[in-house]
């Protein structure tokens, strides 16, 4: 008897788990809002106005299921409720354009100069400041996302010198590596390769960080049908499929999606349906609920 309970309680948290949809977090420069869509069918089932002046360009979802954003004036933490956790502020003459939640504590990526990379724990609080030299004098071109390693160096995308940087703890580059075009996002996929979207120019690269060279780059032609725009922030999935931000700011074109799934063999899977309140995707975030 005992075991036919088990089999039956075990097949219901299966059927559980399969109805779970997937959800996309999705923020955008120009956009003054933060918004929960379900993926398949574009609907907002949440947002959050920001306030005017504020550019998202990353946002995430924290193991509580809190939204953390960065807003170019800082860095917020809120819950689903709207109340704020904590909200982090850089000062006059710097950008934040990079927040995330890395292994208990929060990693904040700080242009200016010079510049910063800060961590902080639950309460918001200061835990560590690293300040490093990107030799971009312009602010605003410095970097967007960065990623921390498992090796505890930062990978740092500098847009103004067309090329990815990993530095270490002391704040000195270790390792560097031309992308070419404004690269905007860059994650380590399971290869150990840099997943590099690449902003103005256009295409997705993969570059080996032991070589330094370009592995692959996904662009319009290597596509079966659309245009890639502006190329922010991608995610490889598990399964090999990347999603990709088509952020249309600098663009005329507003007919493309504003994002797109793609497989391994560069065909377009998914597109996400037209929303007119979404207005541009720069920073998206996968989960399920």
């Amino acid at each position: 008897m005992m075991k036919k309970q088990i089999i039956f309680i075990t097949a219901i948290l299966f059927l559980c788990s399969c109805t779970k949809k997937e959800k996309l977090i999705i923020g955008g420069s120009g956009w003054q809002q933060i918004a929960i869509v379900d993926k398949a069918s574009g609907k907002i089932e949440w947002k959050h106005d920001l306030a005017p002046g504020d550019e998202c360009n990353k946002v995430e979802m924290t193991p509580k299921g809190h939204i953390l954003y960065a807003y170019k004036q800082g860095a917020k933490l809120i819950d689903r409720k709207h109340q704020t956790i904590w909200d982090f502020k850089v000062n006059d003459g710097e950008e934040l354009h990079y927040a995330s939640y890395f292994n208990g504590y929060y990693v904040l990526a700080i242009c200016g100069m010079p510049s910063r990379i800060i961590e902080l724990d639950n309460s918001g609080n200061l835990m560590k400041e690293i300040k490093f030299l990107t030799g971009i004098p312009n602010v605003h071109k410095q970097f967007r996302q960065i990623q921390k390693t498992s090796d505890s160096t930062y990978i740092i995308p500098l847009m103004g010198k067309y090329k990815i940087s990993e530095m270490n703890q002391e704040g000195r580059f270790i390792k560097s590596a031309f992308s070419g075009g404004t690269p905007f996002s860059v994650k380590v996929i399971d290869n150990g390769n840099w997943l590099v979207s690449c902003g103005e120019g256009r295409v997705l690269a993969e570059i080996d960080p032991e070589t330094k060279g370009v592995v692959s780059t996904i662009g319009t032609t290597d596509l079966n049908w659309g245009t890639l725009l502006y190329v922010a922030e991608a995610i490889r999935y598990k399964n090999g499929n990347t999603l990709i931000s088509n952020w249309n700011g600098y663009s005329d074109d507003k007919s493309q999606p504003l994002l797109i799934e793609i497989n391994p063999l560069n065909q377009i899977v998914w597109r996400m349906p037209f929303n007119p309140e979404i207005i541009s995707v720069s920073t998206v975030y996968s989960f399920f609920e």
